[in-house]
């Protein structure tokens, strides 16, 4: 009953959406659909995807990242490091200024200082707060407003991609005057310096974003920016009512594929079908994505991927070009390099597994000589959206010699078994939050063992770690990038990993929508976007 309740509610909101007239003229507003669901608008809680989409539209940082990954000003007009790489001193604009609000009295605004950037830093350290982005500090020994436009950063060592980790959402600009006022319901009352100032949101139904006129870049001409007036994003749960809504033209934009419509939208090449060629626009790029089977090397000493004959004989398994090919229309490449997806500077073009079965048959017969077992039994764990993978795996790995079985548990479950080591083997993904190989190789350091960190392989190696503890101190990106392609290739070696394919960015909008980029990241990035 409450699930038709649901669905009665959400027809009638939709049908009220089509319905009311707005004062805007189409062109003008920019629609999109979530069907993640937003769970906080506070950029200190921008974890995931849907919450940076919304943040980013809303607040802005010391500095920001182009479509090429290259880091550029933002508030901060100008930076400034010491010779040992351990000092950093932002010169900040003086014509940013936070969305208007009667929280700031008769003038409804006021600039952007040094000091907001200290109080917002501190606020992310706040155990109160509880922040999951505090981490981005982590490397951080203090940091002080010098001044209203100088902001110095002292390290505790030097780390090169520290740039590209301040230009986070965790690390953008709050007004205290805000916190102070809303407290926790600051999460639904957002007031930053973004393209974009809130005005609504119904959660799990509506958000919408309104232009903000005060907003301090500018076009190559000259032109204020943003150039739409408003931001529209529906949460409808279901991908196929997102995908039938993008070709009824009631949506702008859609991100990703699905399979409930992937061979409707593409051909098996990767290519628009025909008939929406005139209609679709598809953009693709690289994505610093790398998916992948983890497995769990701290399993006790009887179970099979303990070993490494089996881990090798796994990645040697399955032939993961027809896997592509057929299971996601060639979205994404075949994982045939190291962990290192493509799309970074440093990707180590590192040479990985191809597809050798008999290759792959001689170590599990190795394995089972050694052993003395008859039957090679091995669970992977995964949630509903990959198991078509999974099962192709399976098939793939049983003709190896292996008897596999698919464990289909729900996304919370498998976060949870894979933090606490209950997954022998699980289907992961790894999404860089920062542009530096550096993040992917995070995964492996021994001393980042979960909860602790993001290793959930447990993967220990003394020379890894040596290589690691060296290179996060190393400023010379050639001689950094070529301990990255080291560490790189004792992955591979020691598969403690199963990498699957480099996932790619894909991006359908309306022929009309210009400007909207893409970017290795997946950030939208809304400001420069217009609709004829």
């Amino acid at each position: 009953m409450a699930l038709r309740n649901s669905v009665i509610l959400l027809l009638l909101i939709l049908c009220s959406c089509k319905t009311k007239k707005t004062k805007f003229k189409d062109h003008e507003v920019f629609r999109y659909n979530e069907h993640s669901n937003i769970a906080s608008l506070d950029p200190a809680f921008a974890k995931d995807q849907p919450n940076i989409w919304a943040t980013h539209q809303l607040f802005n940082g010391l500095v920001q990242l182009d479509d090429n990954l290259n880091v550029q000003p933002d508030i901060a007009k100008e930076w400034n490091i010491s010779e040992d790489g351990k000092t950093y001193t932002f010169s900040l604009r003086k014509d940013v200024l936070f969305h208007k609000h009667i929280l700031f009295g008769k003038k409804k605004t006021r600039n952007v200082t040094a000091q907001d950037f200290e109080y917002s830093f501190n606020r992310l350290l706040d155990p109160k707060v509880a922040s999951p982005g505090r981490w981005v500090l982590q490397h951080v020994d203090r940091f002080k407003a010098i001044n209203d436009t100088l902001f110095k950063i002292d390290l505790k060592q030097p780390f090169p991609p520290f740039l590209g980790l301040l230009s986070m959402k965790y690390c953008s600009v709050v007004p205290k005057e805000a916190i102070d006022y809303f407290k926790n319901d600051f999460r639904s009352n957002p007031i930053g310096t973004g393209p974009f100032h809130f005005k609504l949101w119904v959660e799990n139904t509506k958000l919408v974003l309104r232009k903000n006129n005060d907003y301090y870049e500018k076009d190559k001409k000259g032109v204020s920016l943003p150039y739409l007036e408003a931001v529209a994003v529906t949460f409808l749960p279901d991908k196929q009512s997102e995908f039938l809504q993008f070709i009824q033209g009631n949506l702008d934009f859609m991100k990703s594929l699905d399979a409930s419509y992937k061979d409707e939208i593409l051909a098996t090449d990767g290519t628009l079908q025909e008939k929406y060629k005139d209609k679709v626009n598809m953009q693709k790029g690289a994505y610093l994505n790398t998916e992948y089977l983890g497995v769990y090397v701290d399993v006790e000493e009887s179970y099979p991927t303990k070993s490494k004959l089996i881990r090798k004989a796994m990645n040697y398994g399955f032939n993961r070009v027809k896997m592509m090919k057929f299971l996601r229309n060639n979205i994404g490449t075949p994982a045939l390099h190291g962990f290192i997806p493509k799309g970074l500077p440093s990707f180590t073009n590192a040479k990985g597994y191809t597809y050798a079965p008999e290759k792959a048959k001689s170590l599990v017969q190795q394995f089972k000589k050694e052993t003395n077992v008859k039957e090679v039994n091995i669970t992977i764990s995964t949630n509903s959206n990959y198991l078509d993978l999974c099962e192709f795996i399976q098939r793939e790995l049983q003709n190896i010699g292996l008897k596999v079985n698919v464990e289909v548990i729900l996304p919370s479950t498998l976060r949870q078994g894979k933090a606490n080591g209950k997954l022998p083997i699980f289907r992961a993904s790894w999404i860089a939050d920062y542009p530096d190989a550096e993040n992917y190789l995070s995964l492996f350091y021994s001393k980042n063992f979960t909860p602790n960190g993001p290793n959930y392989t447990h993967f220990k190696n003394n020379t890894f770690d040596a290589l690691y503890e060296e290179s996060v101190k190393e400023t010379d990106n050639v001689k950094r990038y070529k301990l990255y392609t080291k560490m790189d290739s004792i992955l591979i070696e020691e598969a403690p990993v199963v990498p699957l394919y480099y996932d790619e960015v894909i991006r359908f909008s309306q022929k009309n929508v210009k400007s909207l980029g893409i970017n290795p990241i997946d950030l939208l990035n809304l400001k420069k976007v217009n609709k004829n």
